[in-house]
């Protein structure tokens, strides 16, 4: 398959993307970091530099790769989890308008969207934006993977689990490869 991968570079992507051109999938890798250009050429995809909230790039570098499925990994997280309050407006933004731009660039080439969700209850305006990307992608035909919390290496939790729902990072991103042929849905990717 021809897969676009958003996010390629973040905790899970580059997990995915590893896995993915092991499959031996065509994988085009997005990023909006020109330094992680190289990184994502030498593990085997194709490195597209593109920032989500343009659109019109998105659109046409969507178009242009002709992708089965477009994979949507992105958040806007700090390095330390303490700084997450300050982050939640541009993780918010991802989610709505992201998003969007996202499903309307696969809608323009019949490709089917697997975004990324949390398994928790997000209180505000976090919540809503959770449940306009879900509604988003579940009316396009897509399918909602809802993670627990990560933990594993590069992760906030690196050594000890969170509290529930969580799942390893490791398994996350298999289980993610595993839904490329899931029907349109919302699955929860937690550890029992």
């Amino acid at each position: 398959m021809r897969i676009f991968v958003a996010g390629a570079t973040g905790v899970i992507g580059r997990r995915l993307v590893a896995l993915l051109v092991a499959d031996r999938h065509d994988v085009a890798a997005m990023t909006r970091t020109e330094s992680k250009l190289e990184e994502l050429e030498l593990m085997g995809a194709t490195p597209i530099l593109c920032d989500v909230f343009d659109r019109d790039r998105v659109v046409r570098v969507v178009t242009a790769y002709e992708p089965d499925i477009v994979i949507h990994q992105l958040t806007a997280l700090p390095d330390n989890r303490t700084q997450i309050p300050d982050y939640s407006s541009a993780n918010n933004r991802i989610r709505r308008e992201g998003t969007t731009n996202l499903v309307d660039a696969a809608q323009t080439c019949d490709a089917r969207v697997i975004a990324q969700s949390v398994a928790w209850i997000l209180p505000g305006d976090g919540g809503a934006a959770v449940e306009f990307l879900e509604r988003t992608v579940l009316a396009a035909g897509g399918v909602v993977l809802r993670y627990g919390q990560f933990y594993g290496p590069g992760t906030y939790f690196e050594s000890q689990p969170p509290p529930r729902p969580r799942v390893h990072v490791n398994d996350a991103a298999i289980r993610t490869r595993d839904s490329l042929s899931a029907p349109c849905s919302i699955l929860d990717i937690v550890e029992p």
